[in-house]
């Protein structure tokens, strides 16, 4: 990971789960490191951890412009300037769409579009500069609408379109801009997922052990960064999901009813 030593790299949502996997992947690949969360006590391990190296952290919430606005000037009064920005802030849903309120929308929608576009607007003029790059992490969510991530779903299509535009825009200008779809994942996304009333579930009915660890997610992740692809879908589930979509969308559609539905009722 020689490719990112004394780059400064940004990371939202750096907590934990991927997010904090890609933090300290980068940190031990000699990386100048900025992150950020809603809860500034929830890294006060990450601190500990890494004594010494070139981390900084903020409290910010990515659905307000203005701390997306702070996080990168923080950014580049530490360190001078931006070499990469990793939009990994999100949030999830688990809800049927006739049961679901529109706070519930509003707010997966608010972090995890709109906080990529804010970051990604403050931070552009410093990657065009240094010809960084720029990434969304996805989800399979954003090739295939899941059924109950109904809001999930359409926030992450969004990512991708939006994204998809500015890597098209800036393909002269020497800048990178890629989209990462995880997969199943091992992450704290699902716990807290919005449930109809726009509060967290607290609990999974996901098997976390059978899926990818976060820390093998970001070894990915940083990878597909150093060789500027275009794309990465994880895992085998993730992947064929994504064939049978786009050749296949009549028979995916059946494949996702079993996947998340027994009994006529969302059970994932």
């Amino acid at each position: 990971m020689d490719h990112f030593k004394n780059k400064v790299v940004l990371v939202t949502g750096g907590s934990d789960g991927i997010g904090r996997a890609l933090v300290e992947l980068l940190l031990n690949s000699g990386a100048n490191v900025v992150t950020c969360g809603r809860n500034r006590d929830k890294f006060r391990s990450l601190e500990n951890n890494y004594i010494g190296k070139p981390l900084h952290i903020t409290a910010a919430d990515v659905s307000k412009e203005e701390d997306c606005r702070r996080f990168v000037e923080e950014a580049v009064a530490v360190f001078g300037t931006v070499d990469m920005l990793v939009n990994n802030a999100g949030i999830s849903m688990r809800a049927l769409v006739e049961d679901t309120n529109m706070d519930t929308l509003r707010k997966v929608m608010d972090i995890n579009f709109w906080g990529t576009v804010y970051c990604t607007k403050y931070a552009l003029p410093h990657i065009l500069r240094k010809k960084g790059i720029i990434m969304g992490v996805s989800s399979i969510a954003g090739y295939r609408g899941l059924p109950g991530r109904s809001g999930y779903s359409a926030s992450k299509f969004a990512v991708q379109g939006w994204l998809e535009s500015l890597r098209t825009e800036l393909l002269q200008s020497g800048v990178h801009v890629m989209w990462v779809c995880p997969g199943f994942t091992t992450s704290n996304i699902r716990n807290v997922a919005l449930n109809n009333q726009a509060q967290p579930h607290g609990e999974t009915p996901m098997d976390e052990g059978a899926m990818m660890p976060a820390a093998t997610c970001a070894l990915h992740i940083l990878e597909a960064a150093a060789r500027r692809k275009r794309t990465l879908v994880l895992t085998f589930t993730g992947k064929r999901t994504v064939f049978l979509n786009k050749f296949f969308p009549g028979w995916a559609d059946k494949m996702a009813y079993r996947f998340f539905f027994k009994d006529g009722k969302l059970v994932k």
